[in-house]
């Protein structure tokens, strides 16, 4: 069975950090690009970064510089770090894992994110 399950969402202050996680367990780990993307009410889905196999990542315009991507392979894991948060970055945040050749894809049940004073 495949799972996604993200964690370390909360509420933070302008210019806080934190750092989301994604276990995921089911299918093979490393044959998919997993990537971060986000919801904010009344708003598409919009991608936030994503990271292939080999540990290479894309950004986001609007979080490059201030977001970083990781993963571990061994440990079948995704992070997402995120400093210098601003009250435009709240949103529902969900992990995705995408088959890096048939492009099939998996979502997550996704971790809120609230940034406010």
């Amino acid at each position: 069975q495949v799972q996604l399950v993200e964690s370390g969402g909360g509420l933070v202050q302008p210019g806080g950090s934190l750092r989301l996680s994604c276990a995921a367990s089911g299918f093979q780990f490393r044959i998919y690009v997993m990537g971060w993307y986000r919801q904010a009410p009344g708003k598409q889905r919009e991608l936030v970064a994503t990271i292939t196999s080999s540990g290479r990542p894309n950004y986001s315009d609007s979080v490059k510089n201030r977001f970083t991507i990781s993963r571990d392979n061994a440990k079948n894991t995704v992070w997402l770090q995120m400093s210098s948060l601003k009250p435009e970055d709240t949103a529902v945040y969900y992990c995705n894992a995408e088959h890096i050749l048939t492009k099939n894809d998996y979502w997550g049940q996704g971790t809120q994110v609230t940034v406010s004073s």
